[in-house]
């Protein structure tokens, strides 16, 4: 639920926005339960009472936590609408389930970096910053 309110809040910069609209895309495709497609895109006859084109699709749960990205009430019933949407509908849960992974490679913190150093005697460079990748550092002996 984290992840979904996050998301929905605006976390993980552009890359955030594209795993919060993928997710939108996702919902919206057509319900399919045991290869069965209902009329636009809904759960087939039987599997959601009421037969409106989005119920149980998610999507209204989805546009709740858009609205509200704090409700912890919404992420929890947009989570609950996915696993039972997923339950029901194969395709929906590999498709899910690869958002999934995706999304949570997407940093979603801020990026900001506070480091600090006090006190004591450094004899060697001290680099302070976040995420390092490929970077190598030569220093001299202190001898020579």
């Amino acid at each position: 639920m984290g992840l979904l309110t996050a998301l929905a809040g605006g976390a993980g910069g552009e890359l955030g926005r594209q795993a919060w609209t993928g997710l939108g895309e996702l919902v919206r495709r057509p319900f399919r339960r045991g290869g069965a497609v209902g009329p636009e895109g809904s759960a087939p006859e039987g599997s959601a009472p009421g037969g409106s084109a989005s119920e149980g699709s998610g999507e209204a749960e989805l546009a709740m936590l858009a609205r509200d990205p704090g409700d912890a009430a919404a992420a929890r019933a947009l989570s609950v609408a996915l696993h039972r949407r997923a339950a029901a509908d194969a395709e929906f849960e590999e498709r899910l389930r690869r958002w999934d992974e995706a999304a949570r490679r997407i940093s979603l913190t801020g990026g900001d970096v506070h480091n600090s150093i006090s006190g004591g005697t450094f004899s060697a460079p001290v680099i302070q910053g976040r995420d390092f990748t490929g970077t190598t550092f030569e220093t001299s002996s202190a001898d020579g």
